[in-house]
Formats: structure tokens, sequence, C-alpha cells
């Protein structure tokens, strides 16, 4: 057996000290992450027996309305909720969620919905991630753990969805439960914060709700007895290229 040297101890005691650092952690010149969460509570590990998903009926949806990417904006701190990105070239702005219209070609017929990050059973974008920063949680929440992102971008191509951008910008004042940080990719994290806090929602669908649409629903698709499930099972749903085989947490109605 090989014996400890004092410069290894001396190592893994600063490994050690380094990981519990919750807050202001530089990762480069420029780039600082503030208030680090725990991605769920500690003495509760995300289960396999969940599975968090969304169901978007697009009939409910609203042309001209943007309330789900506002209450996005306002409840993470990206697009106008950031005062580091105003000036940002428009096609290298954040964008964890937008509303897209798809248009019948035959008929004419419009229809409005919102598309962020599909939270996919198997996502590619954890598939590419060379240093394992793009990851799935047990219960599905596909998120990037922006300490060990190294900002190559293979997730972002990877994407059928073009659910994912990259920060450009040194960024401050953010959210302590949404970090950001300059040369890393970012997505919708299904306000995994709201819903690790026992609130079973996103900003997204309080916002929509607020307006009156109702249009997005959250809960976990492996309860029978919650709402999401129960819609799923009554009405046809689609998941977007459902074609590559990824069963994307996200299902729509009405496309």
């Amino acid at each position: 057996m090989s014996e400890m040297r004092p410069t290894d101890q001396s190592r893994r005691e600063f490994l050690g000290g380094s990981a519990k650092l919750a807050a202001g952690i530089t990762l480069a010149p420029g780039i600082m992450l503030y208030g680090v969460a725990e991605a769920r509570p500690a003495s509760e590990p995300a289960s396999s027996t969940q599975r968090w998903g969304m169901l978007i009926d697009s009939s409910k949806c609203a042309t001209d309305c943007n309330a789900c990417v506002t209450g996005c904006q306002n409840e993470n701190g990206w697009g106008p909720q950031s005062e580091d990105e105003v000036h940002s070239n428009a096609l290298q702005k954040a964008q964890w969620i937008r509303k897209v219209e798809l248009r019948n070609t035959a008929t004419g017929h419009v229809q409005s919905l919102p598309m962020m990050c599909q939270h996919c059973d198997n996502p590619p974008c954890v598939d590419v991630c060379p240093t394992g920063a793009s990851m799935k949680r047990a219960d599905g929440i596909v998120l990037v753990d922006k300490h060990i992102c190294i900002g190559c971008r293979y997730c972002m191509m990877a994407c059928p969805y073009k659910a994912r951008s990259f920060v450009h910008e040194a960024l401050h004042n953010q959210r302590e439960h949404a970090p950001r940080g300059k040369g890393t990719v970012e997505a919708c994290t299904l306000c995994v914060h709201k819903l690790d806090a026992g609130e079973g929602t996103t900003a997204c669908a309080e916002a929509c709700n607020a307006e009156g649409h109702k249009a997005i629903l959250v809960g976990d698709l492996r309860d029978a007895n919650s709402e999401i499930s129960q819609a799923v099972a009554k009405h046809a749903t689609t998941q977007v290229r459902a074609d590559l085989g990824l069963n994307p947490g996200v299902r729509y109605r009405g496309i």
C-alpha cells in the first residue's frame, strides 16, 4: 500500500474545501459565478421515480403573447433583465425560451408556441459533451454544469431544437438560483430551483396563467395521478422531432 505524502493530503484538503464554496467563484478573468446553488436539496437526491415534463397546448397560446418569455427572463435574469447583454449582437443574445410560429403551407393556418430545451430522455447534448458539463438528472431535467463547461459548443450543434445559447459577455448581478458565466453554454433549466423547492411549476407557466391563457402545464409524467399525466393519457400529444427517438419531456397539443 502506497504511503500518502503531505502534499497529497494538502491537495485533498484544498479540493475538498473548494468544493464547499458557494459564492463568488472565479473561473477565469471576467468569468464569475455568483451564489452557486445546489441543483437539488442535498438531503433529497433526484429520483428516477419522477420524470418532470411540460405539456403545451398550442390552441391556447396567443400569437401576440410573449408572457412565457418575459416570465423566464424575469426569473432567471437573461435578456433585458441582464444589463450586460443589452448591447449584444441580436444573434448572440441568450434565449432560454422563444416563441415560434408554425405555418401550414397548404391552408395558411398559423400556430404559435414556445420552444425551449425539450429535456430529452436521450439528450444528444449530453452525448457529445466532452467534459460531462451537459448532464441529465435522474428525474429527467437536463442541465449544464457551468464549472466544467469549456464553451466548445458541441451541445449547441447537437441540439435539434436550437435551445442552447452561448454567453459572450462578462455578467454581473446574476440570480442566485441561476448562475451564469462568460464562455459557457446555457438553456432552460425547467426552473429546477422551483421544482426542487416543491413549487411544482415554472416561471413560464406562472406567467402564462397570469395572462389567463393556461397553455403550459408542468408536472411529473410518471405520476399517474398528476394533472399532466392524466392530460397526456386523455389527449393526443406530439413530441417535436419524435423521429429522432430522443423522447422529449416537453409535449405539445394541437400541432
